[in-house]
């Protein structure tokens, strides 16, 4: 049997994993039991723990995207430290119990060998550390999302009208890429859209994620689409219930929202990192509304301008020249995790669609275009 399956489900896994990662905080204040547990253990991190995070993270998440390397075999789990770095792996037991039993145990041994400074028991509901990932959970399929979004078979291709938009013909259909390009180059001509360059290209990735490129995808949350948007999102982009799953207008309505992301954030991210290179900027800034489409731009918000969570930003800000744009970007939601409802599921989105923008840029038909310059 086939386990990859779209990012619809992914995002019910992506719930659950938050919630378990919260549950140790109280949820209820930032004030309270801070310094308790797992949180307790990140609150005492330094914050230059986070180099090297953002290509670590990618790391361990493309062997479960991949099925390869250590989650080779699916029923896995591996471990990893704060800063992202694989530690070892162990097979699963007979039972989610045993499982959280030989977890543990390894977690000992790794602090008893000098590995990790700390280790702590999980259990369920309570996050140890260090942290562990299972090989086995719901995952897109990259290749078959690929062909998808390539129109590989003609039933993946589209046309229509949307708007003021009209993309190929009943005679001539499209793919989800030309798609994509159409309608970005035309709202940027229209002059609405002010996006950093590398947009459509992560936008391209997110579709990867979100949907594997599935045109009816529909998640357990109730969010729809290409782009897994929810009802309230593709109504304000003025959508009626039977235009919800339209291709282009998913596309538009996507960088409606990211777009109107982008101008809620840019006062306060060029408030605090205005002063960063630009080429650094734009990174940055793309990365965290990825993040901000996945948990919201006033989380992301919060990562900039709150009196607690922007402190760590403004370490970043202050020594930016030690961390690639990537690992700051991470390093402000771990350093917050458990807070505001961030958990790991926040870094792993962003990293998923990294490694889905890359997979696009392996592909034969995009790999020498300028779409991919960027990646």
């Amino acid at each position: 049997m086939n386990r990859k399956i779209g990012s619809l489900r992914q995002r019910v896994l992506f719930f659950i994993l938050a919630l378990q990662a919260f549950a140790a905080t109280g949820a209820a204040s930032q004030d309270d039991s801070e310094n308790d547990g797992w949180t307790g253990i990140i609150r005492e991190s330094p914050y230059w723990v986070s180099q090297g995070v953002y290509q670590n993270i990618q790391t361990i998440r493309s062997w479960v995207l991949a099925e390869n390397a250590y989650c080779s075999e699916s029923e896995r789990h591996i471990l990893f430290d704060m800063r992202g770095r694989f530690l070892g792996w162990i097979a699963d037991g007979p039972d989610s119990a045993s499982t959280q039993q030989k977890l543990n145990s390894t977690r000992q041994s790794l602090h008893d060998r000098g590995e990790v400074d700390s280790w702590l028991a999980g259990s369920e509901g309570q996050t140890g550390y260090p942290f562990a990932l299972a090989c086995d959970q719901p995952h897109v399929n990259l290749p078959e999302a690929l062909a998808r979004y390539l129109g590989t078979l003609p039933a993946d291709r589209l046309w229509g009208r949307w708007d003021d938009l009209s993309f190929a013909s009943s005679e001539q259909p499209g793919n989800l890429h030309d798609a994509l390009l159409y309608v970005y180059n035309t709202r940027q001509q229209q002059g609405r859209l002010d996006l950093p360059a590398t947009m459509p290209l992560y936008l391209a990735g997110q579709l990867l994620i979100e949907s594997g490129g599935q045109a009816r995808a529909h998640s357990a949350a109730n969010a729809r689409g290409i782009l897994q948007l929810s009802p309230s999102a593709l109504s304000d982009c003025g959508l009626r219930p039977e235009n919800y799953w339209h291709r282009l207008a998913q596309i538009d309505c996507a960088l409606r929202l990211t777009n109107q992301n982008a101008r809620n954030l840019r006062p306060t991210f060029e408030s605090r990192f205005g002063h960063l290179p630009a080429d650094k900027q734009d990174r940055l800034f793309t990365l965290l509304l990825i993040q901000a489409y996945h948990g919201g731009a006033a989380r992301v918000q919060s990562l900039l301008d709150d009196e607690t969570l922007a402190r760590p930003a403004a370490y970043f800000a202050e020594h930016q020249e030690r961390f690639s744009a990537g690992d700051i970007a991470f390093g402000m939601v771990f350093h917050n995790l458990g807070r505001d409802r961030f958990g790991l599921a926040s870094l792993y989105y962003v990293a998923d669609v990294q490694l889905a923008t890359e997979a696009l840029c392996r592909s034969p038909r995009l790999k020498d275009t300028d779409f991919c310059q960027w990646n």
